[in-house]
């Protein structure tokens, strides 16, 4: 039997980069999934999975069992869980954030 975990692990391995967020990349729901979409966009994100955790609540308890994190969004990128928004705009302060999408570009292609 697949468990919520299972799912969850395979978002992570199967996609390079991957949001859990509240919403979609289109339309977020809270103000830090926003924040969390226009810094992955202007770090050079092309492509990645959000994932709405408003849509399940089983993936939205699970996805904090798994980053033993306790808010939403939260940022996984080559398979390593990053962080949530505050964590993400240090980073991109840092140019770290960049540098960390850019490596998941270079995987791709």
């Amino acid at each position: 039997m697949t468990t919520i975990q299972d799912v969850i692990h395979e978002q992570i391995t199967k996609h390079p980069i991957v949001l859990y967020m509240k919403g979609n990349a289109k339309f977020p729901q809270c103000g830090f999934s926003a924040r969390a979409v226009q810094l992955l966009q202007q770090s050079g994100a092309k492509d990645f999975l959000a994932v709405d955790v408003l849509a399940d609540p089983q993936v939205r308890d699970g996805i904090k069992q798994v980053s033993n994190w306790p808010t939403i969004p939260q940022l996984y990128i080559n398979g390593e869980f990053i962080g949530g928004s505050d964590i993400m705009g240090d980073l991109f302060q840092q140019g770290e954030l960049q540098k960390l999408v850019a490596s998941t570009q270079v995987a791709e292609g």
